[in-house]
């Protein structure tokens, strides 16, 4: 017999929370839940509010399971995109501003395939943006900055931000494209 994947593993163990499974759910939390936390701890900076989050994802994913569609996305990646809406939902909740342009890793989606690049393909292609571009997106994505709060922790204007982060999106499209 063949040992299951990761990624195997956590398909069934969605599909089996779909149906309802209790135990499936459970066995799906304790896999995921380290990473989902991090993520979560990583735009919120506050581990109660990053805990609350991480609840809240999980229930959205308890309901929303059969949803998951195997050929648009890995687990991981339909799993890390709940928490981190669900993240920005609270920060835009707590802090009343506009948020960053959404600069999600799985938006960098070639139209055709409907296939996420890897990991290794986006940090490669991130070395090719000019490093305020690169600061800016990694700020945004990562730690969940609002468009003011860039411009404050970089010293530069708004109007600028939303143009590197504009910018360096489509530069990381044409580049991942290639």
């Amino acid at each position: 017999m063949v040992a299951e994947t990761q990624l195997e593993i956590l398909i069934r163990l969605l599909a089996a929370t779909a149906e309802g499974d209790k135990n499936a759910f459970s066995r799906l939390y304790r896999l995921t839940s380290p990473k989902l936390y991090a993520v979560a701890l990583r735009i919120l900076r506050i581990e109660g509010t990053a805990q609350d989050c991480l609840q809240e994802a999980f229930l959205s994913v308890w309901r929303q399971a059969g949803s998951y569609q195997r050929g648009k996305a890995a687990p991981m990646t339909w799993l890390v995109t709940i928490v981190r809406n669900r993240a920005l939902d609270m920060l835009r909740r707590q802090h009343h501003d506009l948020l960053a342009e959404d600069v999600e890793l799985d938006m960098l989606i070639a139209p055709d395939t409907a296939v996420p690049f890897d990991r290794m393909a986006i940090d490669t292609c991130m070395q090719t943006l000019k490093a305020g571009q690169r600061e800016c997106i990694a700020l945004a994505y990562y730690e969940g900055l609002t468009h003011p709060e860039l411009a404050n922790r970089l010293d530069r204007p708004v109007g600028t931000i939303k143009t590197w982060i504009r910018r360096g999106l489509e530069q990381l499209r044409r580049c991942l494209q290639a």
